[in-house]
């Protein structure tokens, strides 16, 4: 290792022993100690809003400089408007319900023990991401809420949009008396820092969160010394059943693909119920294409409305465009086999007036978000009632769908006796 190598082993380090203080500062704060954080940081950002707007500008042009277009030049994107958004999500967290110590349940069984099942913090979080500079606000609130400390590193196309936001947020736990290591930022573009993430910083790190495309979450899931929380592509899916509403249809699908097409919950694959298709999917193809969506089809889709061939990639491709793959499917099933064979266990949507129908669409489809005559852009945690999200998980463990505070929590058992000794 050069002297570069080993200077930035030694920051990263720091950073996670740094980390593990800031996390038993968390652990024993008061709830209201960290409630009063959480708003100064949203006050600081909505303060800061030229520095950091200046910064993101500054992200921004060298992201086109680089070539960067569409999508993730969308998502680097801060403006007025979507700054006070982010500032406000903060805030919103700031009013939810605090999970630390909540009982979820408790008993005594015959022997007279007291046993309660407490939630309480991980304890140290990594969260790794890629040109999303409102995760860092997003993150660092959920994890004061949550009682964790954490660890961002977001990407090198970012980091002065991150570093701006990360300030205020600094500011905002020294208001309330918490010390900066609760949440700290990586100051370097150095993509050997994510490395050494991933080994655990000497076993600081209780928990990795990935954020961003297909091979990121790859390398983190390959790589990682400490647990994993998954958050897989979007691929998501809206069906429209035979029983559908037109109106309903042709909304939903609409909304699902083309409200913003570069985050996780748009929709990705339209599937047509064999029975209503000649009457609905025209119908809906006709509104998406007004919309400015490409649509590739199948063979049976192109019967019913021109559009281009779909290629066996079209059904695993995560656009991030305003381009949508169409298939033709039998019922409920033949829409649920679809979903299984090439979904990413996101977010998928059944479109129908059919009690029944929906009910065997949402037993069948095992994701971790299921719709029923709504769109897929409601996959948020804000949507949800969270305030935000770190993003929305696809694992079955440890959390599922959208990851709030009350997600990144984990519990004890509390047992209080009156001496009893085991016999």
């Amino acid at each position: 290792m050069d002297d570069a190598g080993a200077s930035l082993a030694t920051t990263m380090s720091a950073m996670g022993a740094q980390a593990r203080e800031g996390a038993m500062a968390l652990r024993l704060a008061d709830a209201a100690t960290r409630t009063k954080a959480i708003r100064a940081m949203a006050e600081a950002i909505g303060s800061d809003a030229a520095v950091i707007l200046a910064a993101n500008a500054r992200d921004m042009d060298a992201a086109k400089a680089n070539g960067v277009t569409g999508p993730i030049l969308d998502r680097l994107m801060l403006d007025e408007a979507r700054l006070r958004s982010v500032a406000e999500a903060v805030a919103a967290i700031a009013d939810i319900p605090d999970p630390l110590g909540q009982e979820t349940a408790r008993w005594t069984p015959p022997n007279g023990l007291d046993i309660a099942r407490v939630r309480t913090p991980i304890g140290v979080i990594a969260i790794i991401y890629e040109s999303r500079p409102n995760v860092t606000a997003d993150a660092a609130a959920l994890c004061v809420r949550s009682g964790n400390a954490a660890i961002l590193r977001g990407g090198s196309e970012c980091i002065h949009s991150n570093l701006a936001i990360h300030a205020a947020v600094a500011k905002g736990l020294e208001a309330a008396g918490l010390p900066a290591s609760c949440v700290q930022a990586v100051r370097t573009p150095d993509r050997a820092a994510v490395g050494m993430i991933l080994a655990g910083l000497d076993q600081a790190i209780d928990l990795i969160i990935p954020r961003g495309g297909k091979s990121l979450v790859a390398r983190v899931q390959a790589e990682a010394r400490a647990p994993v929380l998954g958050h897989l592509e979007g691929l998501c899916h809206t069906f429209i059943h035979a029983a559908a509403d037109p109106v309903k249809a042709q909304a939903i699908a609409v909304n699902a693909k083309m409200r913003r097409v570069s985050v996780c919950g748009a929709t990705e694959t339209l599937l047509v119920d064999r029975a209503g298709a000649k009457e609905l999917l025209p119908l809906v193809a006709q509104a998406l294409s007004a919309a400015g969506c490409e649509l590739r089809g199948d063979e049976e889709a192109r019967t019913l409305f021109p559009m281009q061939a779909a290629s066996d990639d079209d059904w695993t491709c995560e656009y991030l465009a305003p381009v949508i793959a169409v298939a033709v499917v039998d019922d409920v099933e033949g829409a649920a086999a679809h979903i299984a064979r090439y979904g990413s266990g996101h977010t998928d949507c059944i479109v129908t007036e059919d009690a029944g129908a929906a009910e065997r669409f949402v037993a069948l489809v095992d994701s971790a978000i299921v719709l029923v005559n709504a769109s897929t852009q409601f996959a948020d945690g804000g949507e949800f009632g969270f305030g935000a999200e770190i993003g929305i998980a696809t694992d079955k463990l440890h959390a599922r769908g959208p990851v709030g505070a009350e997600q990144l929590t984990t519990f004890k058992y509390v047992v209080r006796g009156t001496g009893q000794t085991r016999p």
